[in-house]
């Protein structure tokens, strides 16, 4: 074949792969982006660099996940389901961990995606329920004061997890497990109807820890529930800082 002709056809080949090539929408440059907002000190910093390198990918990511998995028992419209799904990905956008190998855009999917199995399985369980709305008010009203102290009980708990888990814990891996489910106790108006193996399965993938690490720490703070419960009951607060050993 002619050298001419040759490299005609190596054009052509150029501008088919050229058309075929597609952008990638939360690349490398986005995760770049993620790791440069949890390094930064600085709010204004962390908000020109979310809005201009991730909002949109994050956007994107949400439209995809919603579309893909096809989540039907949201009573909102879409564009707020997805606001919902970008607004928790921020939230948890400092967990990412770029050191321990996992990519930015795996991350985020499956953050993005347990929220939303989450939601929707909360949803469809309201769904079934068959209470007339008199019964419902009636069932509010008799546990105000009730939904009152367990309000009060969490916040102080909460508050006590804060001030001691670095004494609780020695070792890195258990105290980020700790702080995670404290994180998730902090949330516990969207979470109190959610199952224990979809709470497991959104701790592990937020610390990316093996879930029998995750049983050893709950077994700790379940001894330290109990016992802060029986405080709070006894004298209607918890001492939010401990000195020595609690037991």
């Amino acid at each position: 074949m002619p050298k001419k002709k040759i490299n005609d056809v190596k054009k052509e080949i150029k501008k088919i792969v050229k058309k075929k090539k597609r952008k990638v929408y939360f690349g490398q440059e986005v995760q770049d982006a993620v790791v440069d907002y949890n390094s930064s000190n600085s709010d204004s910093e962390r908000n020109h660099i979310y809005g201009t390198r991730i909002h949109a990918a994050f956007d994107k990511l949400a439209e995809n996940i919603i579309n893909t998995f096809k989540f039907t028992y949201f009573d909102m419209p879409f564009e707020d389901v997805k606001h919902e799904v970008v607004t928790f990905m921020v939230i948890n956008m400092h967990k990412y961990d770029h050191t321990k190998g996992s990519k930015a855009f795996s991350y985020f999917s499956v953050v993005a995606k347990n929220y939303l199995i989450l939601h929707n399985n909360n949803n469809y369980k309201k769904l079934k329920s068959h209470n007339g709305i008199e019964v419902l008010d009636r069932e509010k009203n008799m546990g105000n004061n009730i939904d009152s102290d367990l309000k009060q009980f969490t916040v102080e708990i909460v508050d006590y997890f804060d001030n001691n888990l670095a004494t609780i814990f020695k070792k890195q891996r258990d105290l980020n497990i700790a702080y995670s489910i404290i994180d998730l106790m902090k949330k516990i108006d969207e979470i109190e109807n959610f199952n224990k193996k979809s709470l497991y399965i959104l701790i592990r993938e937020m610390t990316n820890v093996n879930t029998s690490h995750i049983t050893s720490v709950v077994n700790v703070l379940k001894k330290h529930y109990k016992k802060l419960s029986n405080e709070f009951y006894r004298h209607g607060t918890i001492n939010p800082v401990k000195s020595g050993s609690f037991f």
